[in-house]
């Protein structure tokens, strides 16, 4: 059981020497520890107690880290860092859009994997970046409404987008800086407060996962330009506005 007061972090990982070496070493950080490598195991941690933070192997040996990632998104918003051997970019693609926030390359550094769990728990979560506003309170654009206490998206024409934590964040972070242009480290420094804290490349993942979510509603090419080379420019539209949202 998670002792109470401290960030709670559930490894995912079948292999029991790195299981025992993260455990081991993530308790000497500070940090209160379980680990897991089915997702029966993983429903049991959940059960319990929702982890700050999640660190997942992408290779199991009874369902895959992407069918697990699945599962730990539909039952929480906890950021999710991926732990992987696998050398194709589209696994890691795969697992950050199924809501992964960032991944590690097997073999790791202990210094740099601590310095990544830092950055991620550091980063504000949508309820944290949002609670000067009231509740019922979103921001309208295009043909959405977001509200990111809900974390979710809602459009004129009824659809429910549900977002992830660092979905969230990035969307908030481009509505108040709304029409400027912001390179992708300066993106990572404003989102996780220490420069490299991820790649870049995860930030062009994630901004591509905010974009197939937006399009649900139309004009999501228009919303969030890429400049080439420079960075994201987010443009609300003339019409944007924070307002009172209706009860959903």
């Amino acid at each position: 059981m998670a002792e109470k007061g401290r960030n709670f972090v559930l490894v995912v990982e079948d292999d029991m020497d790195i299981r025992n070496l993260l455990t081991r070493f993530l308790s000497q950080q500070g940090y209160a520890v379980a680990s897991a490598m089915t997702a029966a195991e993983v429903l049991a941690v959940l059960a319990g107690r929702t982890p700050d933070i999640v660190l997942l192997d992408l290779m199991l040996p009874q369902e895959s880290g992407h069918a697990i990632c699945r599962l730990i998104r539909e039952r929480s918003v906890a950021p999710i860092i991926m732990v992987t051997a696998l050398a194709d970019v589209r696994d890691r693609i795969a697992g950050l859009d199924l809501g992964a926030d960032d991944y590690v390359s097997k073999p790791f550094d202990l210094g740099e994997l601590a310095a990544r769990i830092r950055a991620v728990l550091r980063r504000p979560s949508g309820n944290a970046a949002a609670v000067t506003h009231e509740p019922k309170h979103g921001y309208s654009f295009g043909n959405w409404t977001f509200v990111p206490e809900k974390r979710a998206l809602y459009s004129t024409e009824g659809i429910r987008m549900t977002l992830t934590g660092a979905e969230t964040d990035l969307l908030l972070l481009l509505w108040n800086h709304a029409r400027e242009l912001l390179s992708r480290q300066r993106i990572i420094e404003l989102l996780y407060n220490m420069p490299g804290a991820v790649e870049e490349r995860t930030i062009d993942l994630l901004v591509s996962r905010l974009r197939r979510k937006l399009a649900h509603g139309g004009r999501q090419l228009e919303l969030l330009r890429t400049v080439r080379g420079d960075g994201y420019v987010f443009d609300p539209g003339p019409a944007a506005s924070h307002k009172g949202a209706a009860d959903r």
